[in-house]
């Protein structure tokens, strides 16, 4: 019954969600969460389009990571720019303190600071903005105003990874979490993302009512899609 309910969205609350979660907790499920990022080659997905617009300015990129979490992403990217040659300087925001904090204990070059993206504008400056894996999180006029204050910062190009809702990929996500994660949080939120995932068409349709008009859908392995928009 639960398989065959994933034909609809089915927004649940995530625990690390909850402003009242155990720091230590919220603080474990980062660890968990970048973890399940390296072995879902969350960079991997973002890279290519970064590395392709760097050819094409032939200077420095900025990069904003949007709902960075502990910074893993962001950190990846620069040591994927430094290891190509690439010129890349990167930023991360989220909501969270604790998340901020936890990013802030690795030595990098990555900015990181404290933002509401959905209520407060973006800093603007940024060639590219990305978001990994915090779409879900929201209903869907969140999800427009995200996209929205997205493209007010970005410059050239949009770029958001995300899960996709499907059978496959929650069982994917349901064994992955167990395996490579003793996180409790990650335990419940993993399937519960994709429970509350959209599908790409469901993504590009709200980007759409954002504005961002000639954005593009594609799947990515495993259980991703990456919605792209560039500036015309």
């Amino acid at each position: 019954m639960l398989l065959a309910g994933l034909r609809t969205r089915d927004r649940i609350p995530e625990l690390m969600d909850d402003p009242a979660i155990d720091p230590a907790e919220h603080r474990r499920a980062l660890t968990g969460l970048a973890r399940l990022n390296r072995f879902s080659n969350s960079v991997g997905v973002l890279w290519p389009a970064i590395a392709k617009l760097s050819r094409q300015l032939q200077r420095t990129v900025k990069v904003l990571d949007v709902a960075t979490g502990s910074g893993d992403v962001p950190r990846k990217l620069l040591a994927h720019a430094e290891h190509a040659g690439v010129a890349l300087e990167v930023s991360g925001c989220d909501l969270s303190a604790t998340a901020i904090e936890e990013a802030s204990r690795q030595p990098s070059a990555v900015r990181f600071f404290v933002h509401d993206a959905l209520h407060d504008p973006l800093p603007t400056g940024f060639d590219v903005v990305t978001c990994s894996l915090f779409l879900h999180h929201l209903n869907e006029a969140e999800a427009v105003s995200l996209f929205s204050n997205m493209e007010r910062s970005a410059g050239r190009m949009i770029l958001v990874n995300d899960l996709v809702r499907s059978r496959f990929n929650y069982c994917a996500v349901w064994f992955a979490c167990r395996l490579l994660t003793r996180s409790r949080v990650v335990w419940f939120d993993g399937p519960a993302s994709v429970r509350s995932a959209f599908t790409p068409a469901e993504a590009l349709a709200l980007a759409e009512r954002a504005g961002l008009s000639g954005a593009t859908v594609r799947g990515k392995f495993p259980s991703r899609f990456l919605l792209t928009w560039n500036r015309s």
